[in-house]
């Protein structure tokens, strides 16, 4: 890429220029729906413009690129259209009509454009309304139907056609620029084969023009450097370029700055950087981001002869995300600000405002900002509030900052990637489990009792009836109930809420428990722990909380400590949540968020 051309032209500057394309290109395409979205994106800018700010560039709009190579034919000079040629025959199409609906009797100046498999197209772009001419392929066919499609669309507009299409031409050549990229190839191979090449990698993605690339080609341009440091500039550039989009390939350093929800999504993610800086939403077009780092180009130039200042301007791209690495190397900044930006903090708010304070002050103003998110009382949340998954990441995420000696970081990218929700510790023992989720809910327990899962097979069942063998008390007869209800072919609704209501009082669920949706009795738990019934009791989540967390699967620590009963004062029994651990629990979170939570006096007064 280093020896391609990369600018943005205006229509009007493509009207001197003729145009080539080859064979191996696809016919002409486009239907009625891609013109007509064209027009209108034309139409909706000229009528409502951006703001021209004072001492910039009259706003224009901005089309995708079209990528061109110089191609001599009987010594004549062309650009050979590699990619955008549905693009460029449409505006050929367009500017093609006004000459024939235009009030002067002069026609006006059109670029040339000759297909490789349709040498008869100048012919029938004069007479792109024969209906027969337009019957003899089909790429003559569609540009018939895009010709019909404009007339239609300036005819209901209802307007004066004359005036109306004399004002849509002049916007659409002097208001419209194409992102211009003209590319040369040192490969040695045969003009032809390197243009294959190139409209191959195009067009499978490897090379996707996406602001990212375009930037990059902006920066890698030879014509930026003098010649005996154009080398070895562009190297470092491209070796710090890939530097930064490796370190943000990290998911955990990507999901920490990155948001899932975003509407904008991202193959090359150091392009979010470039959004970031240069305030892109996903309401405008989609080349924003390009066309305000050209301008930054030209701006930085001297004058018209001399070189943009690449230094100072990729300086500033790198000092702008160094700060992110900043952040994520802190950690009180790291954990403050995942937690903002998960819940929607604007990132580039973040940004502004740690240039502008001390490292400590920002650590301050980012707690303060946390303050306003959690200023309700804890203790009336409850199962169904959306803010009790919010206390529940920020009671995570202090208790490992106030954990001093551990390198120990909330893990953003899984708890964003991961089905995480909020679930009950223990279970609702009126909540009714049916259909499949019953089988599910018995090899949970039986699964529980014997030390392995069950898979209906014969050796299985064997190993089962062995190991219920060796139960003690009263569990040799539950679990043998169990085997006998999974081998059973129908699960009698009676037997299973006998069977049930049994379990509940070997785990001693059956007792009243107050508050069972209060946040005392809520944790993050993953879907597949709390399964789709969501009615497992606390031993058997707690064994797949342990056996999750020995297996390195990601296990939030608050949500490790309450099935370890690490909140509870008094330690009773293991295997079972009740009314106590509950009121510990919620202690727990209230004493962790002391720092961001209204003081207790507050809350009790309210």
């Amino acid at each position: 890429m280093t020896d391609n051309n990369l600018r943005l032209k205006k229509v009007n500057e493509l009207l001197d220029d003729k145009y080539y394309v080859p064979a191996y290109q696809r016919g002409f395409r486009w239907t009625e729906d891609e013109v007509k979205a064209l027009l209108k994106d034309v139409w909706d800018f000229r009528e409502n413009p951006p703001k021209q700010e004072e001492g910039e560039e009259k706003p224009f709009y901005c089309l995708q690129p079209i990528v061109v190579k110089v191609k001599h034919i009987d010594k004549e000079v062309y650009w050979e259209v590699i990619d955008g040629q549905q693009r460029l025959t449409t505006l050929r199409i367009i500017l093609n009509y006004f000459n024939l609906t235009e009030y002067s009797s002069k026609p006006k100046k059109l670029f040339g454009i000759d297909y490789q498999t349709r040498p008869n197209c100048k012919d029938f772009f004069n007479d792109i309304e024969n209906t027969v001419l337009a019957e003899e392929n089909i790429d003559f066919s569609h540009m018939h139907e895009a010709h019909k499609t404009i007339d239609k669309w300036f005819t209901a507009k209802e307007v004066d056609n004359d005036s109306i299409r004399h004002d849509f031409r002049s916007s659409l050549i002097n208001d419209v620029k194409v992102i211009w990229y003209e590319t040369k190839d040192n490969s040695g191979k045969n003009e032809d084969s390197a243009s294959i090449d190139i409209f191959t990698r195009l067009n499978i993605g490897k090379i996707p023009l996406t602001n990212a690339e375009l930037v990059k080609a902006l920066f890698l341009q030879k014509g930026n450097f003098q010649k005996d440091k154009a080398t070895l500039k562009q190297l470092q550039i491209a070796a710090e370029w890939d530097a930064i989009e490796k370190m943000l390939q990290n998911d955990a350093f990507w999901f920490f700055i990155y948001n899932p929800d975003n509407p904008i999504k991202y193959d090359n993610r150091i392009e979010y950087i470039f959004d970031l800086m240069q305030n892109k939403t996903k309401e405008h077009e989609i080349y924003h981001t390009f066309n305000k780092f050209h301008k930054e180009f030209v701006n930085s130039k001297k004058d018209k002869y001399s070189r943009p200042d690449i230094d100072t301007l990729w300086l500033k791209i790198k000092k702008y995300y160094l700060s992110f690495e900043e952040w994520y190397n802190d950690k009180t900044m790291y954990h403050l600000i995942g937690f903002l930006i998960e819940y929607g903090f604007d990132i580039r708010k973040l940004k502004l405002m740690s240039q502008k304070k001390t490292k400590s002050d920002f650590k301050i103003w980012l707690k303060e900002k946390i303050k306003e998110r959690v200023s309700y009382q804890v203790d009336e949340l409850s199962y169904g509030n959306k803010e009790v998954r919010k206390i529940l990441l920020l009671f995570n995420i202090q208790t490992i900052l106030a954990t001093e000696n551990t390198d120990i970081k909330f893990p953003f990218s899984r708890y964003k990637d991961e089905d995480w929700d909020i679930e009950h510790i223990r279970s609702q023992t009126d909540k009714t489990i049916a259909g499949g989720n019953r089988k599910d809910w018995v090899l949970d327990v039986l699964e529980y009792f014997t030390g392995f899962r069950l898979h209906d097979t014969k050796e299985d069942i064997d190993k089962q009836e062995k190991a219920i063998k060796l139960l003690e008390n009263e569990d040799d007869v539950l679990a043998a109930k169990l085997l006998e209800m999974v081998r059973a072919d129908e699960i009698d609704d009676e037997e299973f809420s006998n069977l049930y209501n049994e379990i509940a009082v070997r785990f001693d669920e059956n007792t009243d428990f107050e508050n069972k949706d209060s946040i005392g009795n809520l944790a993050l738990l993953d879907a597949k722990t709390n399964r789709s019934y969501g009615n497992a009791m606390f031993p058997i989540k707690r064994n797949t909380i342990i056996k999750n967390d020995m297996n390195g699967i990601f296990v939030p620590l608050c949500t490790k400590n309450v099935f370890l009963k690490s909140y509870s004062k008094k330690l009773g029994e293991v295997m079972y949540w009740g009314q106590n651990d509950t009121n510990d629990y919620l202690t727990a979170i209230k004493d962790t968020l002391k720092d961001y939570l209204p003081p207790q006096e507050e809350q009790d007064d309210k």
